[in-house]
């Protein structure tokens, strides 16, 4: 895989990340590639100032120390934070999700408790609220509609007396549909009920204002947004309101207590740098270039493929870079298997090992064959045009092939 210089002033007008002159990734809402700006902030920390950000007695941890304030800061100033220290760091946004959602409701005890979710959230969050039923917690799952957003007023009459959480994300990670979220933020400030928002797909692809849009909870993903694996962020709201949550980790009380465990300085300081290179990217019209590499994908589907080929997901209200595809009259797992040379996702995104289709597809009205021949494209910002001519032309040869056609 050919590596950005470090010095690269633009990374996005830069030869693309690929495995071999033949294969193109395209599977960027799966895991990205870490930009060498965020790997070269991260390294030091490794090695030469890897004190415990903890350890304030002597000079190797303040420097640690100092560097996670500063990663806080970055991560604050994405999403539009009023403070550095609404800001807890995590192993990921599965984490991030399930201190928001477990950690909401179990702060409150034996209390009755009644939580409103979608049908097509991340399993990061329908798999935490499927937990907490068992244990007698009410849910409702709002439906959504043929591109994948829900109707605001069943969320506005879904809540009730007893609803303490509504967790709704920003968009969705296999379709990119991006949900109506300043109505639901208005809703939830309305009723008088705290929001959480997985913005794991979101963050740094889209502008997101936790104060504009009114969002109490906010779960962002490192990897996502060309940042390292294994690290996360929740943004939780000190003031105007408060929110109240119980640890899903204890030990140590880092993390203003709600996540002990001794912080991973390095992926903070990776998370935070990946935040700074997102905002500064996203000003320098990276989601306009992005979405004109996936349109142009998309028209060379079209053109081969015709009237074959089916978009999920809102037209519009889209993530930049996400392109999920139906094709007609397609074996998936054959197709899957011909496009080796393509990386990308089909079926049940982010489902390990599944064999069933997608529960997103499903939701917004695919039958089972338009789910199994689905395919899900992510551009990113190490992508070229080029790279979406050949993609496309394999995907339209494979197809033809397969329906032998040829």
């Amino acid at each position: 895989m050919p590596v950005l210089p470090a010095a690269a002033a633009n990374p996005s007008a830069s030869e693309s990340h690929q495995t071999s002159a033949e294969t193109v990734y395209l599977d960027n809402l799966a895991t990205s590639a870490v930009d060498p700006r965020v790997l070269e902030a991260m390294l030091p920390f490794f090695s030469e100032h890897f004190g415990n950000a903890a350890s304030k007695t002597h000079a190797f941890g303040l420097v640690a120390a100092e560097a996670l304030e500063t990663a806080r800061e970055q991560v604050a100033r994405l999403v539009g934070a009023p403070s550095s220290q609404d800001v807890i760091f995590t192993s990921g946004a599965t984490e991030a999700n399930n201190l928001a959602i477990k950690g909401v409701v179990e702060f409150r005890g034996a209390r009755p408790c009644h939580v409103v979710t979608c049908v097509t959230e991340h399993r990061a969050v329908l798999d935490c609220c499927r937990s907490l039923e068992k244990k007698g917690v009410r849910l409702t799952y709002l439906p959504v509609d043929t591109d994948g957003r829900i109707d605001p007023d069943q969320l506005r009459d879904a809540i009730g007396e007893e609803t303490v959480l509504i967790s709704i994300m920003a968009a969705n990670n296999e379709i990119g549909t991006v949900q109506p979220l300043a109505a639901i933020g208005l809703i939830a400030r309305e009723k008088e009920v705290l929001w959480h928002c997985d913005a794991a797909q979101a963050a740094g692809k889209i502008p997101l204002d936790v104060e504009d849009l009114g969002v109490d909870l906010l779960s962002i993903s490192a990897h996502k947004m060309y940042g390292p694996k294994g690290q996360g962020a929740l943004f939780a709201r000190r003031k105007h309101p408060r929110v109240r949550m119980a640890p899903q980790l204890e030990g140590g009380g880092q993390e203003r207590g709600l996540r002990s465990g001794t912080v991973n300085v390095p992926g903070a300081v990776g998370l935070g740098k990946a935040c700074e290179t997102c905002a500064a990217e996203m000003k320098a019209g990276e989601a306009e270039r992005v979405r004109a590499m996936r349109d142009r994908l998309y028209e060379g589907l079209l053109a081969g493929l015709q009237t074959e080929v089916s978009l999920n997901g809102h037209v519009e209200y889209r993530l930049p870079g996400c392109l999920n595809v139906s094709l007609h009259d397609i074996d998936g797992a054959a197709l899957m298997v011909a496009l080796r040379d393509i990386a990308l996702s089909s079926g049940a995104a982010c489902t390990s090992g599944s064999s069933e289709p997608s529960h997103v597809l499903r939701a917004i009205g695919r039958d089972d064959t338009l789910a199994f021949g689905s395919l899900r494209f992510g551009v990113g910002r190490f992508n070229t045009a080029g790279e979406m001519d050949l993609a496309a032309h394999r995907v339209i040869a494979e197809a033809t092939r397969l329906r032998g056609q040829v």
